[in-house]
């Protein structure tokens, strides 16, 4: 077997984050993504501690960057482009993560590119997008939450506006970058001919809000945060008060009530008025509440997990440590050990999408780490590399 997108080859202009978090999933399925890096300290993230496998090389870039090569270029110099137009001769896609106006200035879209290859997909993830009177604007994850409407969702009632735990608005918009990657080649394959694709920060945190947003657009309901972390109109989904602290349970199908209350050893509330349905138990949440504390305190977490297991859909609340220490987690081969030149071992969290050959494995690259031979592919010598490290535009 091979990997799914052995054969294509991605060019991407990204930093930090959101970008090459989308085109890592590109390179976990074997795709051959090519990281282009200013000569000058590369993507700013290699800095981003506070902590380091080596100089330069940051535990968060490798995160981001597994399975990548890196390409050092200067994309202001004549030659710079010229080696990149190349490049772009060669490749299915390019993937940039800028600001919004700075495709258009690095000549990153289709009209500048179709020349070279008629066939290239130019995928662009922004903050707000490169038309509008926002194009120009920097943009990063905890603003989209702020502004899109995530601060009123996460947190306690009274609380103050609280954003969500994780950067996941750049998360889920590097995973539509590198949709958009695929959605372009495909299309190309089929058409021979490329195209431009957007993804915004803004728009993914808007798309986001799903059907909270549907119930306002159509019912002019806002949805409000809830105690517990409460589902807004399944019960019971929350938190609930166990012996040694607190369990989340989501019956979030109406067969789950029945099977809860047969767990509980509770069989008159199947048939109890008050909950029978889902409206019903909406309609009396707190007393749901109020009777599984109570039944649930009888017992710790880890013991109804097992009582539950299989049956009643449940979880304990772990911290960071407990989430990736969990046995099932290696169960699962969750975590992913890679060869560093300097570290030896480390260690991430293993690709998600699975497909029964193991994943590719190598570290993050050094910063142009894959330069010299990238040029030579294009018909570069070892002088002419020569002269363009001389002048920086390598």
């Amino acid at each position: 077997m091979t990997h799914p997108l052995e054969g294509v080859r991605v060019l991407t202009v990204e930093q930090y984050g959101a970008g090459p978090f989308g085109t890592m999933f590109l390179a976990d399925q074997g795709a051959e993504v090519i990281k282009i890096e200013p000569p000058e300290g590369g993507d700013f993230s290699r800095d981003v501690g506070p902590f380091y496998f080596a100089e330069h090389d940051s535990v968060f870039f490798h995160a981001f960057n597994r399975n990548k090569k890196s390409m050092t270029l200067d994309l202001r110099q004549k030659a710079g482009k010229a080696i990149f137009h190349a490049l772009v001769g060669t490749a299915d896609a390019v993937a940039s993560n800028l600001r919004g106006d700075v495709p258009e200035k690095l000549g990153l879209t289709y009209a500048h590119l179709h020349s070279h290859n008629p066939r290239i997909v130019c995928a662009h993830l922004s903050a707000y997008g490169r038309t509008g009177p926002r194009a120009n604007w920097p943009g990063f994850d905890y603003l989209m939450q702020a502004e899109a409407g995530w601060f009123s969702l996460t947190g306690e009632p009274g609380g103050p506006p609280t954003r969500f735990g994780l950067s996941v608005v750049d998360l889920m918009t590097g995973l539509g970058l590198g949709y958009a990657v695929l959605a372009g080649i495909v299309s190309a394959r089929a058409s021979g001919e490329g195209r431009d694709l957007d993804v915004s920060l803004f728009d993914m945190a808007l798309h986001n809000l799903c059907y909270p947003a549907a119930w306002y657009l159509n019912e002019g309901h806002v949805v409000e945060r809830l105690p517990r972390s409460a589902h807004p109109s399944l019960t019971p989904c929350q938190l609930y008060r166990t012996a040694d602290g607190w369990i989340y349970i989501m019956c979030n199908k109406e067969k789950f009530w029945p099977a809860l209350c047969g767990k509980l050893e509770r069989p008159e509330w199947i048939s109890d008025p008050r909950f029978v349905t889902f409206r019903q138990r909406l309609e009396n949440r707190d007393t749901v509440t109020e009777i599984l504390d109570e039944a649930l305190s009888s017992r710790t977490t880890a013991e109804w997990l097992d009582h539950f297991a299989g049956v009643v859909p449940a979880a304990p609340i772990n911290g960071v440590a407990d989430a990736l220490d969990n046995p099932f987690v290696a169960e699962r081969a969750g975590i992913q050990q890679l060869d560093h030149p300097v570290r030896g071992d480390i260690r991430l969290v293993a690709p998600p999408v699975r497909t029964g050959e193991p994943a590719p494995n190598r570290a993050a690259p050094a910063l142009g780490e894959h330069t010299d031979a990238l040029l030579a592919e294009i018909g570069y010598d070892a002088e002419a590399i020569r002269r363009l490290r001389a002048t920086r535009a390598v």
